[in-house]
């Protein structure tokens, strides 16, 4: 029996797909709160300025390596700057990377997935030969190699990350597009005389959003441990900005000393990424049409 909601005549209407999403969404706990954990990274890093205590670079080497404090809630460092400032700037440059890179694998992937899905033929032996070659390599080592090619940044490690997460968007959207050309409204579009282009903008692509947004959540996750591991081998954000990756590098030298310069970025990364993991999973259930 499907979900229904009131309309302004007291009659009972059918209610929309993305209501129904939302719904399930909201019955998965789980989800719900890692969605509020990313909403407050998000929150976090957009107002950094304004949420965090001190400067993020200013040093003072009267509060070098201090513990964790009412007055620095998670110590200071190795210059003595703050921590926790330290971390929620970083919130700033992980979400950036996350969201960027993201982008831009969907923007290459998706529009050369549904290409290669609905023209089939040789176009699509030939994505899905370098698809192949490139899924055949590990996702980070593809990313380091590329983000040390362009030179050490923020912006090129955005890029790196970018480029080799396309080939999952490619493979998924591919997928997808060939799963909703065989659909009867496709064929009855294209028996009307709609050109090609028209067919795949209106019909095919509205169906393969979906498992699309699955797939950006959950890449969203890669891209804040890419950008980690980029910036810890200092091929990411460049110092004195803050980033997680280049602080757990600093923090290593001072594990037994000092372990809260470890601690504090390290759990920002582990909840970041399993936040984004939990929303993604929420998502792929909510929006599976199976799902009841």
């Amino acid at each position: 029996m499907s979900a229904t909601v009131a309309n302004p005549r007291g009659l009972a209407a059918p209610a929309s797909p993305a209501r129904l999403a939302w719904r399930r969404f909201c019955q998965r706990p789980a989800a719900v709160a890692a969605l509020i954990v990313v909403a407050l990274f998000i929150i976090a890093a957009a107002f950094a300025p304004w949420v965090a205590p001190f400067d993020p670079i200013k040093t003072s080497w009267t509060l070098i390596r201090k513990a964790p404090s009412w007055a620095h809630w998670m110590g200071t460092d190795e210059n003595g700057r703050d921590v926790l400032s330290r971390v929620i700037f970083g919130a700033r440059a992980s979400m950036t990377a996350g969201v960027i890179s993201v982008t831009i694998a969907a923007g290459i992937g998706v529009p050369v997935g549904l290409i290669a899905g609905f023209a089939g033929g040789w176009t699509d032996t030939l994505v899905g030969r370098i698809v192949d070659a490139m899924l055949a390599c590990p996702f980070l080592i593809l990313a380091i190699a590329m983000a040390a090619f362009l030179g050490p940044s923020l912006q090129n490690a955005m890029i790196a990350i970018g480029v080799t997460a396309a080939p999952v968007f490619v493979r998924i959207s591919r997928g997808a597009t060939i799963d909703a050309a065989t659909n009867d409204y496709v064929e009855a579009a294209r028996a009307l005389g709609n050109p090609a282009w028209r067919v795949a903008a209106r019909h095919i692509l509205p169906n393969i959003v979906p498992p699309v947004m699955v797939q950006a959540t959950l890449a969203v996750a890669a891209a804040i441990i890419a950008e980690a591991s980029l910036s810890f081998l200092g091929l990411g954000q460049q110092p004195p900005s803050p980033s997680w990756g280049s602080m757990l590098n600093s923090a290593q030298r001072f594990l037994t000393q000092a372990p809260w310069l470890a601690v504090f970025p390290g759990a920002a990364i582990f909840f970041a990424v399993l936040s984004f993991n939990l929303v993604g999973d929420g998502l792929r259930d909510a929006l599976d049409p199976r799902a009841k």
